[in-house]
């Protein structure tokens, strides 16, 4: 499934194909948002989205064999709730 099929999916609830893409946009952004914000989102039975940091580290350049170093960064992740990996698992 991608972004048009879920837009579909909320059109067939909402009866409207702009609004169902207003309301998956506007869910994507909030998300992307407070993820910015390093605030984490909690969607219970669904799951939590949040910011990890990566540690610096070495590398190695796979063309050349180079040795590199790797700068810290924050991530995002995501972690299934209970419910979610009930059903995947069945």
């Amino acid at each position: 499934m991608n972004k048009g099929d879920l837009i579909n999916e909320v059109a067939n609830v909402i009866l409207s194909k702009k609004e169902a893409q207003a309301a998956v946009d506007c869910v994507f952004s909030k998300i992307i948002e407070a993820l910015g914000n390093n605030e984490s989102v909690r969607l219970i039975g669904f799951g939590t989205f949040r910011v990890n940091k990566r540690k610096a580290r070495e590398g190695r350049n796979p063309q050349t064999g180079e040795t590199i170093q790797i700068e810290e960064k924050m991530v995002p992740k995501f972690a299934p709730g209970k419910t979610m990996k009930d059903i995947v698992n069945q």
